[in-house]
């Protein structure tokens, strides 16, 4: 399927924002030309007056520049006032957004006090009984006029108010009727919020914003670039809010949003972010202003008419056909290389950053899930019998050929090479241009594996370019990203390197990647795991769907995701969704296998995919009796010994 690039992405060779309409919130102006904002919800219950304005203010002084409020019933939406006054006596004027899920008449109450409002299409109108519904061409015209009858109130007070409204889907929470009709997929997520916002355009009302969230980042990209390619086919271009929701926590919560925002902004979709992490919300600021600052300096290309066909569906994954090679191509995961050409020498030791514990008493290898396939030796040595199925590369220079350890080749010296692997070569080049003289070569031999090495600050397009120069010329050699960083800190090498790797492979054209961060192997053998499974591409641990937490939580989210993370994180492959409450239960942790999740004050209910197996389990015994439900299924291994 050959498609159109101009459908999603104004620019394909350069950076280029999709120029959307300016909304006023409040005081501060989202799309057109204005800097990408970043916002953040506040975890405090609205009815604690001071406790939300005391955490508002501490999210402002980060960097928040909109705050978002839940507004759970109409007794917190008219508490909105109380809190809109008190943080104006202090000397804020940061807009307040309403949140609103399930309570109409809770946001027409809002839309009157604040500067936004959210709603989500999925829940505004309906009531999720997880039902498939047949449809009629009328029927479903009568659903849309009951939607309309419910919704256009809410229209006409922003409009007279001069609200803005965010209409914000959520992956997890599809109306039963968007599901029966589209499905569980990013069409319906677009569909979802189309049908919201053809409402609004019948009263004349424009000052919206979307949103297309999803805790899978593959789904959530897809969602937003679909977006853009419908507004676009309608005459529409409002601004986008972009976000992975339930990202989680720690590093994984960072370089997850990453990877989903990151891979939308390189090509000039977003105009605001929320980073949604299981912490404190001031926390999320610092990771939010370093994905938006990454695009202040980048100025914008001369857009060109010019049509530029992709031989992929950019709204649908699938990995490029390649060749396998060894382990490499084919139907193999992505590899995961890693570089210690710096070494004065190769012991056994030298693998313990790359997963691979040697005891010396045992002789014997302690393998991580998150182990290296290949590592990069330069000219020096291998004394003793590789591990697993680890595998060396070295310069070609010094190359003999042993088992299990590969030259490496530019490629000069290896159309003059008398000496290559009758299995497996790598030709690393820097060339961002692919050759006519690259193209006959790789034709000719399928015994290589390409590493493409641009080490740019935005390399993504020019990597992602050269792919598809190959694709198109039906060149089916394996392709490995290298790329070096010299960040200033760790968090900036995973949010950078997560980044430029993460678009790649949620479109699925690589088959392997190289990321080095200075001296610190270990790190970027952990970040280039992390990348993969954000990208949902290799799953090497256990994946926590966890939401940030906001007034309508039931426990306290961190501790509880850290207590059950200390007793599942070794269950490899397991998805387990952390719920504070009801509203982002069974709906929004979608992908999850076990859902945990808040029903009332100390009380929780278990579920088993979206089927919840045991209500009202008292707090105390929760994670007990989670862990007996995961055994019950045969998803539980007993932790290592080693």
């Amino acid at each position: 399927m050959k498609l159109d690039l101009q459908e999603y992405c104004m620019d394909f060779k350069g950076y280029s924002r999709f120029l959307t309409r300016e909304v006023m919130v409040g005081d501060v102006s989202i799309g057109a030309n204005n800097p990408i904002r970043v916002q953040s919800m506040t975890t405090t219950d609205t009815m604690d007056t001071e406790g939300t304005v005391e955490q508002s203010i501490r999210m402002i002084k980060a960097g928040c520049e909109l705050v978002r409020i839940t507004a759970p019933s109409i007794k917190e939406a008219k508490n909105l006032e109380l809190i809109k006054k008190s943080l104006k006596d202090k000397g804020f004027r940061v807009p307040l957004i309403a949140d609103i899920h399930f309570t109409p008449n809770a946001a027409e109450v809002a839309a009157g006090i604040v500067e936004k409002v959210r709603i989500n299409p999925g829940n505004f109108a309906d009531r999720k009984k997880f039902e498939v519904i047949e449809y009629s061409s009328q029927s479903y015209e009568d659903e849309l006029s009951r939607i309309s009858e419910r919704f256009s109130p809410l229209v006409k007070i922003c409009k007279n108010n001069g609200t803005a409204m965010r209409i914000g889907t959520n992956h997890g929470s599809l109306s039963d009727r968007i599901l029966s009709k589209y499905g569980d997929t990013p069409l319906g997520m677009v569909e979802s919020a189309m049908e919201f916002l053809r409402i609004c355009e019948y009263w004349n009302y424009y000052d919206i914003i979307l949103s297309m969230k999803a805790s899978n980042t593959q789904v959530m990209v897809q969602a937003y670039r679909l977006l853009v390619n419908k507004m676009a086919k309608e005459n529409m271009n409002y601004p986008l809010h972009l976000g992975v929701t339930e990202a989680g926590d720690g590093e994984d919560g960072r370089i997850k949003s990453a990877v989903g925002i990151g891979a939308l902004l390189e090509d000039g979709i977003g105009d605001t972010i929320r980073v949604s992490l299981t912490e404190d919300p001031e926390a999320e600021i610092p990771v939010a202003k370093f994905l938006a600052q990454r695009y202040d300096d980048l100025e914008s290309s001369i857009f060109s008419n010019l049509k530029t066909e992709i031989p992929y569906d950019p709204y649908f994954h699938s990995k490029r056909r390649t060749s396998q090679i060894h382990h490499i191509g084919g139907d193999n995961v992505p590899r995961v290389f890693c570089d210690l050409s710096e070494f004065d020498e190769i012991t056994p030791e030298s693998l313990a950053p790359l997963g691979y514990l040697y005891s010396l008493d045992k002789d014997k290898w302690h393998i991580s899930d998150q182990a290296a396939d290949y590592f990069f030796i330069g000219k020096n040595k291998i004394n003793f019998e590789l591990p697993g199925l680890l595998s060396g590369i070295q310069h070609h220079s010094v190359w003999s050929e042993s088992a299990g350890v590969f030259p490496l080749f530019d490629i000069k010296n290896y159309k003059s090479a008398t000496k290559k692997s009758k299995i497996l070569n790598f030709l690393r080049i820097e060339e961002k241009t692919f050759s006519s003289e690259l193209k006959s070569l790789l034709a000719s031999d399928k015994t290589i594996a390409l590493i493409i090495d641009h080490n740019q600050k935005h390399s993504l397009k020019s990597q992602r370019n050269f792919i598809i120069d190959m694709m198109n010329q039906n060149i089916a050699s394996p392709v490995i990203v290298w790329k070096n960083y010299a960040s200033k800190s760790n968090s900036e090498f995973q949010l950078s390197s997560a980044i430029d790797i993460g678009s790649l492979m949620i479109d699925g054209l690589v088959d392997g990647m190289n990321i080095n961060y200075m001296s610190d192997r270990s790190l970027s053998n952990q970040t280039s795991f992390g990348i993969l499974q954000a990208s949902r591409l290799r799953i090497s641990k256990t994946e926590y769907i966890s939401c940030p937490s906001c007034g309508r939580t039931l426990f306290n989210l961190q501790s509880t995701t850290n207590e059950i993370r200390s007793v599942t994180d070794h269950l490899k492959g397991v998805k387990i969704g952390i719920m504070g409450c009801i509203v982002n239960g069974p709906g929004e942790m979608a992908d999850a296998d076990y859902g945990y999740v808040g029903t009332g004050v100390g009380n929780i209910s278990l579920y088993k995919g979206q089927t919840v197996v045991r209500k009202n389990i008292p707090s105390e015994k929760a994670v007990d009796a989670l862990i007996s439900l995961i055994k019950d299924n045969g998803d539980w291994v007993e932790p290592s010994e080693d």
